[in-house]
């Protein structure tokens, strides 16, 4: 299934996976009730991504600050490995793991990958930025199991114990990544290098579809000037509509 997103622009057509279906599904549902249409591209990052699908866009001044606005409702993520964040990717955005450790979706809002191509030896730090990455989120889990002991001790005011206990959950931490080493997959490698994308954002966030035509069209808008909230100085607006 495409969607064709109309912009003052140019025009990009997206095709939606079919193996990501609660996001497939919700995205012609909302393209349907032309949910869409007249919203703005609100947050443009150089080398980086497009966003829109805010419903508050719609007409907002230049000075309102967008990005919160959305239906009454979150997808559950649909985070596949096989999807990844290359250039002219098209995925869900999201509010943060610290109030949404289940990674679900907006309701609406979208954003379009451009990112960068990386050479060899920045793919081989990427890889150790997910090791860290990995070891952070495994020693922070550790440290959410341990906290009511964390608690106690630290009424108790037992520092010498609460040392104890941090390097303990350091050293589990690093054994468990150890055991299951994290790296970019061979596919990963190959995109990142050649068609270029935002690898730091897989297994984050839901790829659910991708460009198909207008990928320059994505260059050109990832190139607006922009002011306060990355909002783009000209309304860049949309209408969006399927492809049968």
């Amino acid at each position: 299934m495409q969607v064709k997103i109309h912009t003052t622009m140019g025009d990009i057509t997206v095709r939606l996976y079919d193996e990501t279906p609660l996001h497939r599904d919700n995205f012609v549902k909302l393209v349907q009730e032309g949910y869409y249409n007249g919203t703005l591209f609100h947050r443009v990052i150089k080398d980086f991504m497009i966003q829109g699908g805010d419903p508050d866009s719609k007409g907002a001044p230049s000075d309102r600050m967008l990005g919160m606005g959305g239906p009454d409702y979150t997808i559950p993520a649909e985070i596949l490995p096989q999807f990844v964040h290359k250039r002219g990717a098209l995925a869900a955005a999201r509010q943060g793991d610290e109030v949404n450790p289940e990674r679900r979706s907006s309701g609406s809002q979208f954003y379009i990958v451009w990112g960068k191509a990386y050479n060899e030896g920045q793919l081989r730090q990427l890889d150790r930025q997910l090791e860290m990455q990995a070891l952070q989120t495994a020693f922070n889990r550790l440290v959410n199991e341990r906290r009511a002991d964390i608690m106690q001790l630290r009424r108790n005011r037992d520092h010498a114990a609460l040392q104890i206990l941090q390097e303990e959950l350091q050293t589990l931490a690093t054994a468990e990544v150890k055991a299951h080493p994290v790296a970019l997959s061979d596919h990963q490698r190959e995109v990142y290098a050649t068609i270029g994308g935002t690898p730091h954002l897989d297994g984050q966030y839901t790829v659910f579809g991708e460009v198909v035509e207008g990928l320059d069209v994505v260059g050109k808008i990832e190139q607006a000037a922009t002011g306060r909230g990355d909002r783009p100085l000209e309304d860049i607006a949309m209408t969006l509509t399927l492809i049968d």
